[in-house]
C-alpha cells in the first residue's frame, strides 16, 4: 500500500509540474502563435552520383496558400540531370502543416492532376530509406516520396503520422514545445518527385533507373532537412 501511495504522489507531482509548465508557457507566450516557418533556400546544385548535372530552376506554387485547403507550399526547385542520353528531372517542394499525402500533392501541383485517378502507383519500401511510390503516365515514369524531418520517407498520410508519433513524441521535445519554440509534431515534408522518359524502355526498367537515383538522392537530403 505504501508503494502505491508513493507512486500516486509521484504521479500527482508530475501532473502538477506539467500544469505549471503549461501555465508558464501561457504567461510567457500569451498569443499562442505558432513558431515562424521560413522558406527553405534549396541549393542551386546538388551532386548525384553517375549523373551529369544541368541547370536548376526555382519552382513556384500553383495554388494560393492563403485560401487553399492544401498543405502550405513554401519553396521548391527543379533539378535536371542526364546519363547516357537519358534525362532525369527532380522536383523538390517544401511543405509545412501537411499530412504527407503524396496523391494530393500530385493532383494539386503537377499536370497529372487531370487524369490522376487513372494512375495506379506501385508502393515499395527500402530499408534505410523508407516508402516511395512508382507509376507511369503518358510516356514518363515517376517516383514520388515525402522526405520526413525524422524517420524514413513516406507516401501516405498514415505512414507520415506514424513517423510523427514514433519520432516526434520524445521527451527531449516536450520542453521546447511547452515554451512555444517548436511544434510537438513536426508536420513538414520535402516532396521529391523524380521522372524519366520511357522512350522504348519498359516501366520496370525505368523504375530501376529511378530507384538507383532516389536512393542516392535521399541519402544526400535526409541529413540536410531544414530547421523549422
Amino acid at each position: 500500500m505504501k508503494g502505491w501511495e508513493r507512486f500516486r504522489i509521484s504521479l500527482l507531482a508530475a501532473l502538477f509540474g506539467s500544469v505549471l509548465l503549461v501555465l508558464g508557457k501561457s504567461l510567457l507566450y500569451p498569443t499562442g502563435s505558432q513558431p515562424t516557418l521560413t522558406p527553405f533556400n534549396f541549393p542551386a546544385a546538388v551532386s548525384l552520383p553517375q549523373w551529369q548535372p544541368l541547370a536548376s530552376t526555382p519552382l513556384e506554387s500553383k495554388v494560393d496558400n492563403k485560401t487553399a485547403k492544401s498543405p502550405k507550399f513554401l519553396s521548391g526547385r527543379r533539378y535536371h540531370y542526364i546519363q547516357n542520353g537519358v534525362p532525369l528531372d527532380i522536383e523538390m517542394r517544401y511543405f509545412v502543416i501537411t499530412s504527407g499525402e503524396i496523391e494530393s500533392y500530385i493532383k494539386t501541383h503537377t499536370a497529372i492532376s487531370s487524369s490522376a485517378d487513372k494512375v495506379l502507383p506501385v508502393l515499395r519500401q527500402k530499408e534505410g530509406v523508407g516508402f516511395y511510390s512508382l507509376f507511369a503516365h503518358q510516356g514518363r515514369a515517376y517516383l514520388s516520396a515525402c522526405i520526413n524531418p525524422r524517420g524514413g520517407s513516406t507516401v501516405t498520410d498514415e505512414q507520415f503520422r506514424r513517423n510523427r508519433y514514433t519520432y516526434d513524441l520524445r521527451s527531449h521535445r516536450f520542453l521546447p514545445w511547452l515554451l512555444g519554440q517548436a511544434e510537438l509534431r513536426d508536420m513538414r515534408c520535402i516532396w521529391a518527385h523524380l521522372s524519366v522518359p520511357l522512350n522504348n524502355s519498359s516501366p520496370e526498367d525505368a523504375y530501376q533507373t529511378l530507384e538507383k537515383a532516389w536512393f542516392s538522392w535521399y541519402q544526400w537530403w535526409s541529413p540536410r532537412f531544414p530547421n523549422p
